[in-house]
Parts: C-alpha cells; sequence; structure tokens
C-alpha cells in the first residue's frame, strides 16, 4: 500500500487526477461502442508521461474489462480455432519487439504513439469497408496478427491493423465483439510481460493499475447506458476524430 501511495505522489496530484479521469473516459467510450479503452488512455496519458508508463498503467483496467467484453456472447470454441494464428502473432510480435519499450526514446516512442493514432482514426473515418476472402486469411491473420504485435510494444496500443482485419472478416456482431475481446486479452497480457522483461512494470506499477481500475469500470457502466441513449455511430465518428486531432498532436509535439 506505501509502494501504491509513493507511486502516486511522485506523480503528482495533477497527474493522478489525469489518470482518474483518462481511465473513466476510457471506460466510457469501451462501453459505448465496445473498444477504444486503450487507445484513450495511452492518448491522453501520452500527453503527460513516457508511453511506457502509460502502458504499465492500463494493464490492469484493460485485462478485466477485455475479459468482461470477451465473456458476452457464445461462440469463443469457434473463434479460436478461427483466430489462434493471428494471436499467436501478436503475442510473438509484442514480445519481440518488447526492446523499443525500453531502448527507443521517449520522445520517439511519443511521435509512434501520435501516428498509430492517427492511423486509427483516419482508417475509422475514411476506409471503406473491406471484406478479407477465406483464401488469404490463412496468411493475412498472422500477418495481421505479427504487424499488430510490433505496434503494441513500441505504443501500447493495440487496435493497427487487428481493428480493421477483424471488421473485414464479415463476423455477426456480437462473435465481433467477442473477437475484439479476445485480440485485447492476449495483446494486454503480451504487452505486460515485455514490460515485465524491460523492467517497466513492477509491484507500484501493477498497484497503481489496480487503482485505475475503478474508474474504468464506472465508465464502462456509464458507457453502456449511454449506448441505449445515443446514436454509437455518431459518438464513433466524434470520438475517430478526437483521436486524430490527439494523434497529430503528439506525433507533431512528440
Amino acid at each position: 500500500m506505501n509502494t501504491l501511495i509513493d507511486f502516486y505522489q511522485q506523480l503528482g496530484w495533477g497527474l493522478s487526477a489525469l489518470v482518474i479521469v483518462t481511465f473513466l473516459l476510457a471506460g466510457t467510450v469501451k462501453g459505448v461502442i465496445g473498444l477504444g479503452l486503450p487507445t484513450v488512455a495511452m492518448g491522453m496519458l501520452g500527453l503527460a508521461m513516457a508511453p511506457a508508463q502509460a502502458a504499465a498503467l492500463l494493464i490492469i483496467p484493460s485485462t478485466v474489462t477485455n475479459i468482461w467484453q470477451l465473456a458476452n456472447g457464445g461462440g469463443l470454441r469457434a473463434l479460436l480455432q478461427r483466430l489462434w494464428p493471428m494471436l499467436l502473432m501478436i503475442a510473438a510480435g509484442t514480445l519481440l519487439g518488447a526492446w523499443w519499450l525500453g531502448d527507443v526514446g521517449g520522445a520517439a516512442m511519443t511521435r509512434a504513439l501520435g501516428a498509430a493514432l492517427l492511423l486509427y482514426a483516419l482508417s475509422g473515418l475514411a476506409m471503406p469497408t473491406l471484406r478479407v476472402s477465406a483464401r488469404v486469411e490463412y496468411w493475412l491473420g498472422p500477418l495481421c496478427g505479427l504487424l499488430t504485435g510490433l505496434v503494441t510494444s513500441a505504443t501500447g496500443v493495440f487496435v493497427i491493423p487487428a481493428v480493421p482485419y477483424l471488421q473485414a472478416l464479415g463476423l455477426e456482431r456480437n462473435q465481433l465483439v467477442q473477437a475484439l475481446g479476445l485480440s485485447f486479452s492476449v495483446s494486454t497480457l503480451a504487452l505486460a510481460a515485455g514490460l515485465a522483461g524491460n523492467g517497466a512494470l513492477g509491484g507500484a506499477e501493477l498497484g497503481a493499475s489496480w487503482l485505475a481500475l475503478l474508474p474504468a469500470l464506472l465508465g464502462m457502466l456509464a458507457g453502456q447506458w449511454l449506448r441505449q441513449r445515443i446514436s454509437a455511430a455518431l459518438f464513433k465518428r466524434v470520438f475517430f476524430i478526437g483521436m486524430a486531432g490527439l494523434g497529430l498532436h503528439l506525433l507533431v509535439q512528440g
């Protein structure tokens, strides 16, 4: 407990408040559209701290909310049988690229984070609906997994190119939500292993991450409530515009 208090004392009241507000907002976004918690968390926290430190804070909230998302819906076995090559390569790519979190300078990592956010936002705003043929799935899935792992290790963002790829598989809505939860769960656990290997995920960071879980869960409940009362399509568009602006800012100012 003293280690946890010391961690947030070192951050200061301003940064501690930013962590709470960030995970409350990130959880709300995830509650409304089913994704976005690590993206929002990394983007907002990346404004004020090193991406490796921000990535350590999101481990517990991301893991718990992804398991929550993964538990909703059926067909988990069928998804595992279909997606295991991609999931395996996500883990391999994340561990392979984990040295970036320790060896790349803070400014370079911040710019990489900004580029990932901007690319994700532009894909959500402008990319047409794609469809992946079953004939290419056997090699395209592992390739997307490897690239997603490398991006995850460098930025803490799990979505590029995994999310566009999963959306292009033509899954039914509940299957897609579950597939996203599965992909994000593997990414989070692999990222945690990479951070631990680089010495960036000790007891203090894990304790601080547990504390960030409460606002994330409250935000997710609020988002699920909002989803019944607002246009999810409009919310998603505003979300992508916000991520584009945030990504551009990090890319230019990193």
